[in-house]
């Protein structure tokens, strides 16, 4: 079902289509499902009942192991790598086609795995997804090498190639479209891949290598490993015939790749990791009603888990009391904790209980700290079952405080008052992170200052969260290294080859 039918169906519908889904859960190594190799699996648990949904395939370095050599098999064979660029586009083009008429599986899958709202499956995360197939698919037959000018007696040229095999590390929190941004890029270069989707929301992983293979796709180019991240993910970064690891997940974790990386064959590293998004907000903002709905979205949509969620909000201390009664106001309108598979519903429960116990206990820190509670602080009543926690603000809040330093990674944000634009810009950099910002002023010489001056990958300005393809997608400091989305995610899949003809 595509997604204009699939936005077609009411609640009761998704239900009994969310009750008919049966997921395969096994790995998909070398173009078939196999178990694991000893046998063991995990289950994964719907967050918002608690219920088992299924035990999944929990491989290690031996399942690991098999698909690097599946995936090696394939790149060596030429079968991907080598295909003519048209061909291998129109295989891309077809598989994107596939996502968008499987949307409601795909919706359903991640809904029930994560707990994400099926209407932001259906309105972003899988439109995202398409998107991405589509823009790295028409990229392929149009990076190219480079002939240099040289001496009349030499020729010089640089070719462009795909790595070899490429590991795709990806998180929990937008399970499709995650994965869309590490596997499209690699696929369209040329690489084989093998994916390690998060333990928390592995499900749709092995619908998009199914629907590879049924449009065309090689055995073996696309492979999924199912496991612990200390299981399989360790394994595969630490593998010596893997040439890339491309990881999105925590600052903890994407040290570790680095560290594995320096174990094993120096094997290239990406990452996106954690943030923690100052959004500012100036006293002579061009309309504070929208730079609070921008607010309220930028820290409570996916439920705050999102690695550029707006959790510290800098605003001026002249409209800071407005600021905090009109954000009250739209959050209570905007986002109620509710069923995921309802389309109405704008937030569904946390992925896990150990997320929701680890985000209540941030507001029971914040608390201690001498922050106010204006919003939320807690999980809401008759909700017992779900790991739902309520969307929480804070007032008082200063930037040492911990609830202002820790990504959070949950529906919880801060408001943290400033008088001078210099103070406001300091506050934001004042953090380990350094992925994304907001800055929302009239003042163009304003807006440029602070795009200039903040430390971060990512600056928006009088909005929030915007972008296409074109814009890159990655931080400054300890939000890591290397860029999705856009075309320069494209060199690091890709090594450069230079090749020098001596002509006489």
């Amino acid at each position: 079902m595509n997604l204009e039918q699939a936005r077609a169906l009411d609640v009761k519908a998704l239900h009994k289509a969310a009750g008919k889904l049966k997921p395969e859960t096994r790995h998909f190594i070398d173009g078939k499902f196999v178990a694991a190799k000893k046998g063991k699996t995990f289950q994964t648990i719907n967050p918002a009942t608690g219920d088992v949904i299924a035990e999944v395939a929990r491989g290690d370095a031996a399942d690991v192991d098999a698909a690097v050599k599946a995936a090696r098999k394939a790149f060596k064979s030429g079968v991907w790598s080598r295909m003519a660029p048209r061909d291998r586009m129109a295989i891309v083009y077809k598989f994107a086609r596939l996502i968008e008429e499987n949307a409601l599986e795909f919706a359903l899958l991640d809904t029930v795995d994560m707990g994400k709202p099926i209407s932001e499956m259906l309105n972003i995360d899988i439109p995202g997804a398409v998107m991405t197939f589509n823009f790295f698919g028409e990229t392929i037959d149009k990076v190219s090498g480079q002939v240099t000018e040289t001496a009349p007696s030499e020729f010089h040229y640089i070719l462009r190639q795909p790595l070899g095999v490429v590991g795709c590390i990806v998180p929990w929190n937008y399970p499709l479209m995650m994965a869309s941004w590490k596997v499209a890029p690699a696929l369209a270069a040329g690489n084989s891949v093998i994916l390690k989707p998060a333990e928390q929301s592995p499900l749709s992983a092995n619908l998009m290598a199914k629907l590879f293979m049924e449009a065309g796709g090689p055995a073996g180019v696309f492979n999924v490993v199912h496991g612990l991240g200390e299981e399989v993910g360790k394994a595969l970064a630490l593998h010596n015939d893997v040439d890339k690891i491309g990881f999105t997940g925590s600052t903890e974790v994407g040290k570790l790749m680095m560290v594995y990386s320096g174990q094993s064959n120096m094997k290239r590293v990406t990452t996106e990791c954690g943030g923690k998004t100052p959004q500012i907000v100036t006293g002579d903002v061009p309309d504070l009603d929208t730079a609070v709905q921008y607010a309220v979205n930028g820290i409570y949509g996916n439920q705050g888990e999102v690695c550029n969620a707006g959790s510290r909000l800098i605003v001026d201390a002249k409209i800071h009391d407005e600021f905090v009664a009109k954000f009250i106001d739209k959050a209570k309108k905007s986002f109620n904790p509710g069923d995921p598979l309802d389309p109405s519903t704008t937030m569904g429960p946390l992925v896990t209980r150990e997320q929701q116990k680890r985000v209540l206990s941030y507001i029971d820190i914040g608390k201690k700290e001498g922050a106010k509670v204006q919003l939320g602080g807690g999980a809401p009543k008759g909700m017992d079952k779900g790991c739902y926690v309520s969307p929480t603000l804070f007032t008082g809040v200063k930037n040492e405080m911990r609830i202002a330093k820790e990504e959070i990674f949950g529906p919880v944000t801060g408001v943290i008052p400033y008088k001078k634009l210099d103070d406001a810009i300091a506050i934001a950099n004042d953090s380990i992170y350094g992925l994304a910002a907001s800055i929302w002023t009239s003042d163009v010489s304003v807006a440029h200052k602070a795009a200039r001056d903040i430390e971060a990958g990512i600056v928006w300005v009088n909005c929030f969260d915007h972008g296409d393809m074109t814009s890159i997608w990655g931080g400054f400091k300890q939000s890591g290294m290397g860029r999705d989305k856009c075309l320069e995610t494209l060199t690091t899949v890709t090594q450069t080859k230079s090749v020098w003809m001596h002509l006489g």
